[in-house]
């Protein structure tokens, strides 16, 4: 989209002005942090507020990006509804498939270094596949173009060396994502790899074993080394098995009206598909730092937000690890996530240096509709405001 003014009888028509505000409002200092806090922050209180009422969220949060920097962020609603314990900017969510975006940057890191070479059959790095998984690529897996099934779009075979496919019976020993492969890896494909794309969080735990083979280090290790640590996001870990946390938010079904709590399950196993948690602070941490290219070259963060191709030529929806919208200037990468325990949405403008993160812990929301309020919200204050 370019920017254009469209002018009738004279005047810029209402569309164009709000349209110029918020462009305005997401590139300059009118919406910043000053000694008083977030210059807008009652209208985006006001908006998430009314946007949880709406959709009967009992607990989110949110962060906001502008100008490369982390403006705001802000807890609402409720962690634990039987003890009143709100949420705030420290409760601890679940990422769900936010995880995906985050493995695809550690994948991307070794590309830098290379280590590894996502155009190579997966097999290079993990010898001991079994056939119909070899030839695909690490690309594949980035860009949803595997053939492996997500979790109900195909069979699932196991190898048997797990008791359950479907994840009832977590086991420690798939700290190390290899083992979680067991769950799924004798499953036959859906296509053949490149041909279609189709979403599938099974391909992502596969990744999260490439990249340990590839980088010679436990996943922990190098996540820690070349993420977590450089961005000081102190409060990240994988979602284990536990009966209390501290800061942790509880999860809710809300039926005719009435919340009902979620019990927790424990993702761990699923590592880079689904499998990490933190607090909103630490989420939008990682989401300016993949838009300012913070972690991987600039020229590498061109080739992830770049729409990839079928073998057949139709170009895709998917970059390499995040959804790609629209370009140039207004290009928009985003991710959304869903386990029982939470609802994820991360959307960024890279080159327009802002962006929204939103968590709730409510079965069933959508949290993209709150990250549109604040946005509506943004623009509304500022064309107040200039008027």
């Amino acid at each position: 989209m370019i920017l254009t003014f469209a002018f009738t009888s004279g005047r810029i028509t209402a569309y164009r002005l709000w349209l110029i505000t918020l462009l305005l409002a997401l590139t300059n200092p009118l919406v910043s942090s000053g000694e008083d806090g977030f210059a807008y922050s009652k209208a985006v209180d006001e908006a998430v507020h009314a946007e949880m009422k709406k959709q009967q969220i009992v607990g989110a949060a949110i962060g906001i990006i502008q100008n490369a920097k982390i403006v705001y962020t802000q807890g609402y609603g409720w962690a634990d509804l039987n003890s009143h314990t709100p949420v705030t900017d420290e409760t601890i969510f679940n990422w769900a498939s936010n995880s995906k975006p985050l493995i695809a940057i550690a994948a991307l890191q070794l590309t830098q270094r290379n280590q590894l070479d996502i155009d190579k059959p997966i097999v290079t790095y993990c010898p001991h596949l079994p056939e119909q998984m070899q030839q695909i690529t690490t690309r594949q897996l980035l860009c949803h173009q595997s053939g492996i099934p997500h979790y109900s779009n195909g069979q699932i075979i196991p190898t048997g060396k797990t008791s359950d496919s479907a994840g009832k019976n977590n086991r420690l020993e798939e700290l190390n994502p290899v083992k979680s492969l067991d769950r799924f890896i004798m499953s036959p494909l859906i296509y053949e790899p490149g041909s279609q794309i189709s979403y599938s969080s099974y391909a992502y735990v596969l990744l999260t074993a490439v990249v340990q083979s590839a980088g010679q280090s436990p996943i922990a290790s190098q996540l820690e080394n070349r993420i977590i640590q450089p961005l000081a996001m102190n409060s990240f870990q994988l979602d284990l098995p536990t009966d209390s946390q501290a800061k942790w938010t509880l999860a809710y079904n809300v039926e005719n009206g009435t919340p009902r709590q979620v019990p927790d399950y424990a993702h761990f196993w699923k590592h880079g598909a689904g499998g990490y948690k933190s607090n909103i602070k630490d989420f939008a941490k990682f989401a300016n730092a993949l838009a300012s290219s913070q972690l991987i070259e600039r020229s590498m963060s061109d080739r992830m937000w770049t729409r990839q191709h079928t073998s057949k030529g139709k170009e895709t929806s998917y970059g390499l690890g995040v959804v790609v919208s629209n370009s140039g200037s207004t290009l928009k990468i985003s991710h959304g996530g869903s386990q029982d325990e939470t609802r994820t949405r991360m959307v960024i403008y890279p080159r327009r240096k802002h962006g929204i993160v939103v968590m709730c812990n409510t079965q069933g929301c959508d949290p993209a509709g709150i990250s549109t309020a604040i946005y509506s919200s943004l623009a509304k204050a500022i064309t107040e405001q200039a008027d």
